[in-house]
Parts: C-alpha cells; sequence; structure tokens
C-alpha cells in the first residue's frame, strides 16, 4: 500500500473526492481543484451493505484501492474555514460507516501545487473487500442492487456523468456504465 500520512489536524483541510463526493460532498467548500493520487486506483472494490446494497444483497462502492503503478484523477476540496471540525464529523459517519475505509491522509497533484488532503481507501483485510472482480460481474452486482442511498446503478452513473464533465477519463467506469444501462434495459 502507498504510504499515508495519520489524519492532518493543522491548516486548511483538504478532502479529496474520487466518487460520490465529486458530486455530493455534503460539506462547505471554499475551493476546489482537479487533483491526482498517485500510488492508487479507483475501484469497485468495497460491497456496500449500507447506503447501495444490503447485507443480503450487497452492491458495490467505489475505494481508492493501492496500486503502485496507478493513479486516481479527482477533485480536491478545501473545507470552508471554521466548519473542519463539522465536516470531518460528517465524514466519518457517512464514510466510516463499517469501517471499510480508512481515514488518511494523501499527497496531491494539482495544477496549483501539491496539497495535503483527507481521503478515505479500502482497508484490504476488512471483510467488504472484494478483491479483483470482473467487470461483468461488477456490472450483474450493480445493475440490480439497492440501498439506503438509493440503486446502486445510480451512483455508477452520477459519478460517470461527474468525471465526463470534469474531463476525467475513467475507460473501465464508462465500460461499467454502458453494460449497467444494456442489463438494466
Amino acid at each position: 500500500m502507498p504510504e499515508a500520512d495519520p489524519v492532518l489536524t493543522t491548516g486548511p483541510l483538504w478532502i479529496f473526492g474520487y466518487g460520490s463526493l465529486i458530486w455530493n460532498p455534503g460539506f462547505p467548500v471554499a475551493e476546489r481543484r482537479l487533483a491526482r493520487a498517485r500510488g492508487w486506483r479507483r475501484s469497485f472494490c468495497m460491497w456496500s451493505i449500507h447506503h447501495r446494497g444490503s447485507e443480503a444483497n450487497p452492491g458495490l462502492v467505489l475505494a481508492l484501492d493501492a496500486d503502485a503503478a496507478g493513479h486516481c484523477d479527482g477533485l480536491a476540496f478545501r473545507v470552508e474555514p471554521g466548519e473542519e471540525a463539522t465536516t470531518l464529523a460528517a465524514l466519518r459517519e457517512r464514510e466510516l460507516v463499517s469501517s471499510a475505509y480508512l481515514e488518511v491522509s494523501l499527497q496531491l497533484e494539482t495544477a496549483a501545487g501539491g496539497v495535503e488532503a483527507l481521503a478515505y481507501v479500502v482497508d484490504r483485510q476488512h471483510a467488504q473487500y472484494t478483491g479483483a472482480l470482473g467487470l461483468e460481474e461488477q456490472a450483474g452486482i450493480i445493475a440490480q442492487a439497492h440501498g439506503g442511498r438509493g440503486p446502486n446503478r445510480d451512483y455508477l452513473w452520477s459519478t460517470t456523468q461527474h468525471l465526463d464533465d470534469l474531463g476525467i477519463a475513467d475507460p473501465e467506469l464508462d465500460w461499467l456504465a454502458e453494460r449497467v444501462r444494456r442489463i438494466a434495459g
């Protein structure tokens, strides 16, 4: 796993969004920048038993998974000053609902320079880590799963649309989005 620092406690609070945080950060944003995290990749490698699936019928959600040769493009959000504690509490409630994510600080590259940002990465030791599922298997799961925040496919489609709007290419997610559309009719 790439080196990740303990969570920041001083200075401006930056958050790295690579999935639903891109289109639904849920906290006050003072600034946003296109950003790249090296050594990680965006992947449907986590079972969702709360938000996009259930324990009886799990869905899949995106996570940052370690990949020494990879990178993940997304958004760095600078939290509105004075809102750091509230933002951290809300993010922890949302992202750490089942402890499948680890909260870490990552170095991100942006056009305006590097920033250190809070990110949620998959815990490969957690039972919700899927390992490497094939794309066809992922599509079948995403097409039918539904959780507390709605259909799994809506999560995929919203993410791919917003990545496209930002000019961020993710051919694997694009393939999944098209395949899920065909499966779902």
